[in-house]
């Protein structure tokens, strides 16, 4: 078996539990990919041991079925032995075919433990413009995973500019994200439980108030490409099509699997192929950006945009019933209500119904329905699927369990550099007179005194690029660069070079592609880099980074031991106007610049700067009292981060130490 791009994409299929793999396989996916029990971007699927998924790839190989790992989650310091443990046990028994990845720490971890397969850059990693790919391939990736932002001019661009061997993966169904992947943080700023380790709770999908009306703001309708990927089809180099949904049931993967085979294998089945994504049980689809010139914004519904199939609403909370979209049979599951509700639960159908019947729901003891309240089928187990999933549960049974044995292995580090002790002693460092350990104030446009600050960041997007940059400032990349950005801001650089700018902030290792010759420059790695391990670090000085500033997510354990281990310098996020989400679409019904509030009452509004539209708490994330620590740690460099306060904005004085003393979830 390759990876190696064929005529007809391979149709990849997720898989969050045993009955979700063998659905896929029952579909006839070419390609599943699944979790481990940890480090997966989806830690509230059932997920896999390494025991379980040692006998679903030998099942699947048997088939023709290729299986890759979803590693894709954000390292902490202290746990790179675990990873290269879990990796060589990966390695030694399961025989999977890629390992899909978002820290480029793993890249590494991966080589080290004698992993032969695959690397596959998750959407998470955040590879958005197409000189990026370059620096991807650099460092291993035979694959890249698109934004699902993208246009199909988009998608052709980044296809067309893929280097070598390198191939291109899409998503065409499945849920979408108010935020750009990799570029979420409400979940951890709103409860510590972070989505880059694939605990997000969802706070998206709630009601949120402005100007007193409650909507749901920032939830999306799910992405359906359907017909459009006929188009997809004839695009050079997108050797994969990518079905999201390792939370969803076994019924979704397999007809939205079968639907897709149809729409690529027999087009003139599509009326077939619509039917079986209708009967899927997702929500109600979306084109997207897809279609540049007739842009499907998903945030604009009247649909309710629950997980599931609608099915109708609470009639009478005395005596729950709905009147069904769809007939019910026995065995169908059922969830009413939101994850917010206090009554939010789950239901079996216990007999069957015909469409337009009225079905009275089990009443549940102090747990009053509310009327109005949306139900929504999750699980169908029809025969047929029943039928084959059982008799691939029979052919599973037969293959023989694999014994794990324990692994010993280290991480070893590759520092050609001592541990850095001042700034100033790598190359591209600029020489400090005084003090190693000082501030940066970045901000969207130029202070009125720049005398006051010792050292000023901007961001160069500001003004559509059109910001005048003194040469001493440091110019501060976009967490996301879209395709049609990349030459924009190629030409700023290469200006502002011009004019002896030589220090740099990138937001995303793959930026480094910008600069012809980064050795000459002083080139560091922003915090969205999402940088929380030294092994990454020793990635980005192999790049060609002169120092790196980390994740502010981290937890304050994590966060003070990374200096010590580094063989880069190291800079922290101190103060910051720090966005809880970016992303790439905005409510039509949403005031940009005014404030909303959340069902915990925290207040929030909503900015937009160029392609992308951030998403900022009324409270600081503040570290000033930690400075001394922070200093004591080893970080040379501090930066603030001011953002523009909209009128009618108060900004709350709350602590702002996020997960300082949380333990990053």
């Amino acid at each position: 078996m390759t990876d190696q791009p064929s005529k007809s994409p391979i149709i990849l299929a997720p898989a969050g539990d045993m009955h979700s793999f063998l659905a896929a396989i029952a579909a006839g996916a070419d390609a599943i990919y699944c979790g481990l029990k940890i480090f997966s971007a989806r830690m509230e699927a059932g997920n896999f041991s390494i025991e379980e998924l040692a006998r679903l790839t030998k099942l699947a190989h048997s088939k023709g079925i290729k299986v890759y790992v979803a590693f894709n989650s954000i390292i902490k310091e202290s746990e790179t032995d675990k990873v290269l443990r879990i990796l060589d046990k990966l390695t030694r028994y399961a025989d999977i075919d890629a390992l899909i990845i978002q820290d480029i720490a793993m890249a590494g971890l991966a080589g080290q433990a004698g992993f032969k397969g695959k690397l596959h850059l998750s959407t998470l990693g955040n590879c958005t413009h197409p000189a990026g790919l370059e620096a991807a391939q650099k460092l291993g990736f035979s694959r890249v995973v698109l934004p699902r932002e993208y246009s199909l001019d988009d998608i052709r661009t980044m296809a067309a500019a893929a280097p070598g061997t390198m191939d291109i993966e899409v998503f065409i169904h499945g849920a979408l994200c108010y935020s750009v992947s990799g570029r979420c943080y409400w979940s951890s700023w709103f409860g510590g439980k972070s989505a880059l380790r694939g605990r997000c709770v969802q706070p998206c999908r709630r009601l949120y108030e402005q100007n007193g009306k409650k909507a749901r703001y920032f939830s999306c309708m799910d992405l359906s490409a359907d017909v459009l990927v006929k188009v997809l089809k004839e695009i050079p180099n997108i050797s994969t099509w990518k079905i999201e949904g390792r939370k969803k049931s076994p019924h979704y993967v397999y007809y939205t699997v079968m639907a897709y085979k149809l729409l690529r294998d027999a087009p003139e089945q599509k009326k077939q192929a619509l039917s079986f994504l209708d009967y899927a049980l997702g929500r109600q689809g979306s084109h997207y950006n897809l279609l540049s010139h007739r842009v499907s914004n998903p945030l604009d519904h009247s649909s309710d945009t629950g997980s599931g199939l609608f099915l109708g609403r609470i009639k009478n909370p005395e005596s729950p019933y709905f009147i069904s979209r769809e007939a019910l049979v026995p065995g169908d599951l059922l969830r009413i209500g939101y994850e917010e509700d206090t009554f939010h639960q789950i239901q079996k159908v216990t007999r069957a119904i015909p469409k337009k019947g009225k079905y009275f729901l089990a009443a549940k003891k102090g747990r009053l329905i509310n009327k109005g309240t949306a139900v929504f089928m999750i699980d169908r187990k029809g025969r047929e699927l029943e039928a084959q999933l059982s008799s691939l549960g029979a052919e599973l049974d037969e293959i023989s369990k694999v014994t794990i044995r324990p692994s010993n292995q280290s991480v070893s580090h590759n520092k050609t550099a001592d541990k850095i002790k001042s700034f100033g002693q790598t190359g591209g460092h600029r020489k400090r007179k005084g003090a190693d350990i000082y501030e940066m104030d970045v901000f969207r446009r130029n202070p009125s005194n720049l005398k006051t600050h010792k050292d000023t960041g901007l961001w160069i997007s500001a003004n559509s690029y059109g910001i005048k940059a003194p040469a001493r400032a440091w110019l501060w990349l976009d967490p996301v660069l879209f395709p049609e950005e990349e030459k924009i801001c190629q030409n700023y650089i290469k200006t502002a070079l011009k004019k002896g700018a030589k220090n740099f902030v990138l937001n995303s290792p793959w930026q480094i592609t910008l600069f012809d010759t980064p050795q000459r420059l002083n080139l560091w790695a922003g915090p969205f880099c999402n940088i929380t391990n030294c092994l990454a670090v020793e990635m980005l000085k192999n790049q060609g980074f002169s120092g790196a500033i980390v994740s502010p997510e981290l937890d304050s354990q994590t966060l003070l031991s990374l200096p010590g281990s580094s063989c880069l310098p190291l800079g922290a996020v101190c103060r910051a106007n720090w966005p809880m989400a970016i992303s790439r679409i905005a409510a039509p019904d949403l005031n940009i610049g005014k404030g909303f509030t959340s069902p915990m009452g925290e207040v929030a509004w909503t900015s937009k700067f160029n392609a992308t539209y951030h998403t900022f708490p009324n409270w600081y994330l503040d570290l000033s009292s930690k400075t001394g620590e922070l200093k004591k740690a080893g970080f040379v460099m501090l930066v603030n981060l001011f953002e523009n306060i909209p009128k009618g904005i108060r900004m709350k004085p709350r602590p702002g130490t996020w997960n300082w003393d949380l333990k990053l979830l």
